[in-house]
């Protein structure tokens, strides 16, 4: 809509504005009472359409007009509630003279009360028969046209709040994220887990590699860390006594960002003594499975042109393996580092020198292997230099009890069996507190406190987090994370946007 036509029709709607105003009508009110939605009224025609008349039963519905078809003494409107569309017959000789003449002033976008029966028109459409039209709403602002829509992301990213009204395909991508949400939330309570929460805010960031987002507490007088993890807390508590706990969290990484990358995500992580890794493995597979039916309807689900199955055993290779097979990198390399920094180069992989082969084993992993896991696939074998949170293997002391999932290409869940050994727990930190002094930015802080708490004893514990966006993305055919984020972190107007 261009510049010059919109400020037009904002004139047009302030002038209808001020005409109603100037006829002591409310532009805001708040005393319309609705008794039905939209859903209800299509329920009621569903069981006893032949008992609904234009008289009886009158319902009471409200909702914003987003259709005016306006002929002489009558109009067409179709208006929006919660749970769907439906259309209003407005007659004047229905209404009265004087409500009819406000009618004339209502645009679309604004909010209407309605009450009345409902018919059927020629076409077989049943509409609701107005006997009373308010205003409930003025809105001065015109809503994009219906043909074009609200196409362009940046603008939709920016104002969701018209990208929600314009596109129900959006809208509906929120409702499934609130369903996942809840999925998740009943199958963990179902299993005796115990939801809780943890600190946002902390003295020492932890639980992951990745850069922390600082602030200041005025009060206390110390810096304090945006979570990039509630692990550690969780932990704390699996420590104090609660076996099986979880959380639904908000994390902060001050990363980069991308489709897949947002500075605030949503995670769940959860914890369950005596448990291992594996017990985790075939634990997800069964979430998955349970929340890809309740939202999709299907264990079969087509995301970005590929078919997922969650009904089959997902498929489960070890990192070395998998680097091997799918990768191409030759196991002779993977105890050569500068080989490895030779193989990298020649893939124009960019690693840098200080990282340990452990990093460099996985960056190559992220490159060559990743994208290509389609199907649910579950990763293990994780070295123990990557993993400073994770219990060694027993068969092989080098790697550790991890796993990560991998489904349409992108990493959606990581678990492992907890390191619970307080001395290799210390040791694991003073390694990461290396890596950091030697430029690492997302390796871990020494946390003497969790150290203290490991010390009191931990049981035999195995955890995981989930990366709820991302699933959300994926049984939603979403190809961006910013499609299931509300209000995603955007550059300032005017700068240049990320790719998408």
């Amino acid at each position: 809509m261009a510049k010059d036509k919109t400020s037009e029709l904002i004139e047009k709607r302030k002038k209808k504005a001020n005409s109603l105003r100037d006829s002591h009508i409310d532009l805001f009110p708040n005393n319309f009472r609705v008794s039905h939605t939209i859903m209800d009224i299509r329920d009621a025609l569903k069981k006893e359409p032949d008992r609904l008349t234009e008289d009886t039963p009158v319902f009471a519905v409200a909702g914003r007009i987003m259709a005016i078809n306006r002929f002489g003494k009558a109009a067409f409107i179709r208006f929006t509630d919660r749970t769907g569309q439906f259309q209003a017959y407005v007659r004047r000789d229905r209404v009265g003279d004087e409500s009819f003449g406000f009618f004339k002033l209502f645009d679309i976008g604004d909010f209407v009360g309605l009450k009345g029966g409902v018919f059927k028109t020629k076409t077989g459409e049943w509409t609701l028969l107005a006997n009373e039209v308010r205003l409930l709403c003025k809105s001065t602002m015109p809503l994009p046209e219906k043909f074009h829509g609200l196409k362009d992301p940046e603008k939709r990213y920016r104002k969701r709040y018209i990208d929600l009204i314009m596109n129900p395909g959006v809208r509906d991508i929120f409702i499934k994220r609130s369903l996942i949400i809840q999925t998740v939330r009943r199958f963990l309570l179902e299993r005796d887990f115990l939801e809780v929460e943890t600190p946002m805010m902390q003295p020492i960031p932890g639980g992951a590699e990745a850069e922390p987002f600082i602030t200041h507490h005025n009060a206390l007088g110390i810096d304090l860390y945006l979570r990039i993890a509630p692990e550690l807390y969780l932990k704390r508590l699996v420590i104090g006594g609660f076996e099986r706990v979880f959380e639904v969290n908000r994390n902060f990484r001050n990363e980069g960002v991308s489709t897949q990358h947002n500075p605030e995500f949503t995670m769940l992580e959860f914890y369950q003594a005596y448990a291992t890794y594996e017990d985790l493995m075939d634990l997800t597979e069964q979430m998955l499975r349970d929340v890809a039916s309740s939202v999709t309807g299907s264990v079969i689900v087509n995301y970005q042109g590929s078919t997922i199955n969650f009904d089959k055993k997902f498929k489960r290779m070890t990192l070395l393996s998998a680097l091997e097979t799918i990768g191409g990198v030759k196991p002779e390399l993977i105890k050569n580092k500068e080989k490895l920094f030779e193989f990298a180069s020649v893939k124009g992989i960019n690693i840098t020198k200080i990282a340990r082969p452990g990093k460099v084993i996985t960056k190559l992993f992220d490159v060559l292997v990743e994208p290509h896991l389609i199907q649910p696939t579950f990763i293990t074998g994780y070295p123990v230099e990557v993993s400073p949170l994770s219990r060694r293997s027993d068969e092989d002391p080098a790697v550790t009890e991890r796993f990560e999932l991998f489904i349409a290409g992108k990493e959606i869940a990581n678990g492992f069996s907890e390191l619970n050994d307080p001395q290799d727990q210390k040791r694991r930190f003073l390694q990461q507190a290396e890596d950091r002094a030697a430029g690492d930015k997302e390796a871990h802080f020494m946390d003497e406190d969790y150290i203290e708490a490991l010390e009191y004893g931990m049981p035999p514990t195995a955890g995981e987090g989930i990366g709820i966006d991302r699933l959300v993305m994926l049984l939603t055919d979403a190809a961006s994370i910013r499609e299931v984020i509300f209000f995603p972190h955007m550059k300032p107007k005017g700068s240049k946007p990320f790719s998408a």
